[in-house]
């Protein structure tokens, strides 16, 4: 297993650091410090009631999705005995509620498992959002997530992310995107939070279930991150989180660092899996050419060779363009 030294590492870095070197060089990276000012994470290290009555003092009252799951999850949510079922529960509670049973859960030996994940702070607690913000994104919306000693599986997201850690400690997997067929992704319409999930357990791997792990776990790498820190996770990296503490509050921001397409990728990979997928190899070879060529520009500029006038498709698209190609694949599709 790797070890964290492999990540870089910056010391509150501010936005041109963020911009000219971290972001562009497409690799995870430890942002050591750049939020030990907030006041959230000041008054998670004087008490863990400190920082709950804090965050309460800012709620607005509204419900926020919960996963619980029993002692014998040991923090894991993930499937039960097939991936038609969960090992946990879902549902709506309050901040309020959610806070009482984290701290009343702490000092058992085998307490429940129970994360309120990913619930927008712009809606939820406003005012923790103002007294709190991450200066690398000034225009990004940051989700909140507090729980216990909690794993969220091996997953990746269409998404940069900034991870930041408010109280309590993490440790975060990473795997590089190329390591999807390593990593045994679980079924695309049942997932546990709306990707797929790696099926490997990876602290618990069982290689002759799953033999290429072996690969993946060469390349894993470990990172703890302790309260004020936060880490950069670039798009399709994937990651593990584990929560280590019995409170923890951790804020992310996701935002998509590249322009809005007309269209998004995931769609075009579903009409992918419709229309190549099941076709003959011969042919599906020729598509894979055609894609690497136009698409993925693996040979250069596939129309250098052609005047602007005749590049048509295949060149920049303008507005016109791209309106007629959406015709022509809503078209193709309702036929």
């Amino acid at each position: 297993m790797s070890h964290d030294a492999s990540l870089a590492r910056y010391n509150r870095p501010d936005r041109t650091v963020f911009a000219q070197h971290i972001r562009p060089a497409c690799k995870p990276a430890v942002l050591e410090g750049v939020v030990a000012d907030w006041p959230a994470v000041q008054l998670g290290r004087t008490s863990d009631e400190a920082l709950a009555d804090y965050l309460l003092s800012h709620d607005s009252g509204a419900q926020a999705g919960v996963y619980v799951a029993p002692p014998q999850a040991r923090g894991t949510f993930f499937y039960g005995f097939d991936t038609h079922v969960t090992n946990f529960s879902h549902g709506p509670a309050t901040v309020p509620e959610v806070l009482e049973r984290l701290l009343g859960e702490r000092d058992k030996a085998d307490p429940l498992a129970i994360s309120l994940q990913s619930t927008p702070i712009a809606s939820q607690m406003p005012g923790f959002g103002a007294e709190n913000r991450l200066d690398l994104l000034p225009d990004v919306a940051p989700r909140i997530w507090i729980g216990n000693a909690v794993v969220t599986r091996t997953h990746y997201d269409l998404n940069d992310n900034i991870a930041c850690v408010v109280a309590g400690r993490r440790r975060f997997s990473l795997f590089p995107p190329e390591q999807l067929p390593n990593l045994y992704p679980g079924p695309y319409e049942r997932t546990i939070g709306g990707v797929p999930v790696s099926m490997v357990d990876i602290d618990r791997p069982d290689l002759s279930r799953y033999p290429r792990y072996a690969e993946a776990q060469a390349v894993r790498v470990d990172i703890e991150l302790e309260a004020g820190d936060a880490l950069y996770i670039p798009y399709g990296w994937w990651h593990q989180v584990r929560s280590l503490s019995p409170f923890n509050v951790l804020v992310n921001y996701w935002w998509e660092a590249a322009p809005v397409p007309d269209a998004a990728p995931s769609e075009a990979f579903l009409h992918a899996l419709l229309a190549i997928r099941d076709l003959p190899e011969p042919e599906r070879s020729v598509w894979r050419n055609l894609f690497s060529h136009y698409v993925f520009g693996e040979n250069g500029d596939p129309v250098a060779h052609l005047t602007p006038r005749d590049k048509g498709l295949y060149g920049p698209l303008d507005a016109a363009m791209r309106r007629r190609l959406k015709r022509q694949i809503v078209k193709a599709l309702q036929d």
